[in-house]
């Protein structure tokens, strides 16, 4: 379970260092082999491969529908498969790279089965904007929250 955040940095190469606490998960869990996207162009969704793989299994058995083209269309735009190197970095997609802005420092959250990075002051600024509510907390029905 990834959970918490980090700040991590993109180097020049457009690689990110994944954090250590999120590295050693991948190492004992998932193995090198990811599959980095985004649902919205503003941030990078890192999946391991087993977990993106229950996606795409998933969306095989879904049939034909315009959200199940827009939902491909989107993830395989911005998305590619990508190893790990022995360094733990990651090489985000080009295009998510120049389209959200993915460079220098990032914040780097743990999202249960995957984690996912974006610029700080955008996510800081997106959680001021919208923060969690008391119809949230409801709607989620989370016990001990």
């Amino acid at each position: 379970m990834f959970r918490g955040s980090h700040l991590a940095r993109v180097d020049e190469k457009g690689r990110l260092k994944v954090p250590a606490e999120f590295k050693r998960m991948f190492d004992e869990k998932y193995g090198q082999a990811f599959f980095i996207t985004s649902f919205d162009g503003e941030r990078a969704e890192i999946y391991p491969m087993p977990e993106w793989e229950k996606i795409e299994d998933a969306m095989a058995n879904k049939p034909s529908s315009p959200e199940k083209t827009k939902f491909l269309d989107v993830t395989n735009y911005y998305g590619q498969v990508v190893e790990m190197d022995s360094a733990g970095r990651l090489l985000l997609p080009q295009n998510l790279r120049e389209k959200a802005g993915l460079a220098g420092d990032l914040a780097v959250l743990g999202l249960q089965n995957r984690i996912a990075a974006a610029r700080d002051e955008q996510l800081v600024s997106r959680l001021k904007a919208a923060p969690l509510t008391g119809a949230d907390f409801a709607a989620l029905a989370i016990p001990g929250v």
